[in-house]
């Protein structure tokens, strides 16, 4: 559920598993306009609805309109994935930070949370999606950097834990020591303006990534790995992310594959 919804890749992704399981159901992107989305959301089980992946503009909206609600949606201010529990009410989760981490594992399985400082760049929703899941994996601090310090240091109090506000002309600065560089803005998407980051300060054998999947591999990938660091796209988020929800729903354990990555990427080409 979404407004607008049709560049969404979720149906693409929910449709290869149940097509993969032989599952006899179906992934529906429905288009809901933020004044219509909670008496939408309502009807589902009356629809037959297992439950709802939720996107922009209605992320907040959901934390508000669902019944039950889990730890890491209520920190982040946001729920993407909904189950229709089997009397009718509605159980909200987040499952971004989840899908940000198990990217990290499956394409660099040798970073490890405590090693050092993490860097994030933005203070949105998807940043904090990655701020909560760092926190809670044992990242001893997180420096937080975002054009206006302010939503940076609202995002800090919000989630709790070793995180520092940084003010974004400092962004270089606080690279030195870093073992874990992530790009949650807007910036190197297609598009949208460069992000501007010189790695130069970066140690080599931090892990850099980058949540934007369009293009797969963005400037701060292609500095990154020109300097020798370790780097991991940010299609595997959206991957792993999709996995709980499609569990709740469809009572199977779907799988992150090759032959996966490739569906959704081909979707991405056309």
């Amino acid at each position: 559920m979404g407004w607008p919804i049709s560049h969404s890749l979720s149906p693409r992704l929910h449709g290869f598993w149940l097509k993969k399981h032989a599952i006899d159901g179906t992934y529906d992107p429905i288009a809901v306009e933020p004044e219509n989305f909670e008496s939408t959301l309502k009807s589902l089980g009356e629809q037959g609805f297992a439950g709802t992946n939720v996107t922009v503009p209605h992320k907040q909206a959901a934390l508000r309109a669902v019944d039950e609600i889990d730890d890491h949606a209520r920190r982040i201010g946001a729920v993407n994935t909904i189950v229709v529990l089997k009397d009718g009410r509605l159980r909200g989760s987040n499952t971004d930070g989840f899908g940000f981490l198990e990217n990290l594992k499956d394409g660099a399985p040798e970073w490890r949370a405590k090693e050092g400082p993490a860097v994030i760049l933005g203070a949105g929703g998807a940043s904090r999606a990655v701020a909560t899941a760092l926190v809670d994996a044992g990242v001893p601090e997180i420096r937080l950097v975002n054009r206006t310090v302010s939503r940076a240091a609202e995002v800090a109090m919000d989630i709790g834990g070793p995180i520092k506000p940084i003010l974004w002309d400092q962004r270089e600065d606080v690279l030195e020591d870093a073992s874990l560089v992530v790009n949650t803005t807007i910036l190197g998407m297609v598009g949208k303006p460069p992000l501007d980051l010189s790695l130069n300060r970066l140690s080599k054998v931090a892990l850099v990534t980058d949540i934007v999947y369009a293009p797969l591999e963005t400037s701060l990938l292609h500095d990154a790995k020109a300097q020798g660091n370790p780097t991991v796209d940010g299609l595997g988020m959206l991957l792993h992310q999709a996995r709980p929800g499609f569990a709740a729903w469809f009572s199977r354990e779907p799988e992150v594959t090759t032959e996966l990555r490739d569906h959704v990427l081909a979707g991405i080409a056309g």
